[in-house]
């Protein structure tokens, strides 16, 4: 299998630096679908993606949104994840795992290995228990050419209450990342870039342009685009210039793409997806114009 910093800058190269996050939020699964319940949830998921293809490269569904419906909403998810797999997605898995030695082994095994349950192509994790609780994925990641997505810098309102305290003279989040920077270097692809992605939220563009400078070589995942309030321009603050444009990750969009107006009250599939699709669309858009060509 080829480095999965590979397949994400040429999904990314293909369609434009779109995620599409797959967040089935409590209560807003529409009544088309089943509503919120399992069944529901699973027929809305493999619409999404159905959406998705052609339009974006790359989906990170939210494994809680899925957790809360027990079992059946873990085979949901394992179908939608295998839907993605047929339909040629990059599948970013956003749970957020993060523990010592067997644990994290553990987490392995549910979603990197070959086999696994919940097949994805990257995880996202929490690195603030240290190095020790990443290096599983690492490894995991060098063997089956997976991806691991280290949250750095997050978009939610309390980031800073402990990322941006300093520790010896910068904030914890640039020590995170310097310390990241020999697994930076393990998970490089072909294409220069590293498997070994940072989270940097677009509600801080500053914070992203620093972290650019500390890991040149490492692909963002940009949350906070769209529904949490970010411009293009501020989502793509941390990319890179190549040529005549910006590349160096992808940036997320959830709610604006999940649930956009009009898609609620559908009582017709077509009438669903063309909401949609053109959510969808215009954030590819939005996104590839302040991107440049």
């Amino acid at each position: 299998m080829s480095a999965f910093a590979d397949r994400l800058f040429e999904a990314a190269d293909r369609f434009g630096p779109l995620c599409v996050g797959i967040d089935p939020h409590e209560g807003r699964i529409p009544a088309l679908f089943g509503g919120d319940t399992p069944e529901g949830v699973e027929r809305w998921g493999l619409a999404m993606v159905e959406a998705v293809k052609g339009r974006a490269g790359v989906i990170k569904p939210q494994s809680a949104f899925f957790e809360r419906h027990g079992w059946q909403g873990m085979r949901a998810l394992t179908r939608i994840l295998e839907a993605a797999r047929e339909a040629g997605l990059v599948v970013l898995m956003d749970a957020k795992r993060g523990d010592i030695g067997s644990t994290a082994q553990g987490y392995v095994s549910a979603f990197l290995e070959a086999g696994a349950p919940f097949p994805c192509d990257a995880l996202t994790i929490n690195p603030y228990m240290g190095l020790d609780t990443i290096e599983p994925h690492v490894a995991a990641a060098e063997q089956y050419g997976k991806g691991v997505i280290v949250l750095a810098r997050t978009s939610n309102p309390g980031s800073a209450d402990f990322q941006s305290k300093s520790l010896e003279g910068a904030p914890l989040f640039e020590r995170v990342v310097e310390a990241l920077a020999p697994m930076v270097e393990r998970l490089k692809g072909d294409c220069g870039w590293s498997g070994l992605m940072l989270v940097t939220g677009a509600t801080g563009p500053e914070e992203a342009r620093r972290l650019r400078e500390l890991a040149p070589d490492a692909l963002f995942l940009v949350p906070g685009y769209g529904a949490q309030g970010a411009g293009a321009a501020e989502a793509l603050a941390g990319f890179r210039q190549q040529g005549n444009r910006l590349v160096g990750g992808v940036v997320s969009a959830s709610r604006s793409v999940n649930f956009p107006a009009g898609s609620a009250e559908a009582d017709t599939l077509d009438g669903w997806r063309i909401a949609v699709t053109e959510a969808i669309a215009a954030a590819q858009a939005d996104l590839v114009a302040a991107a440049g060509t």
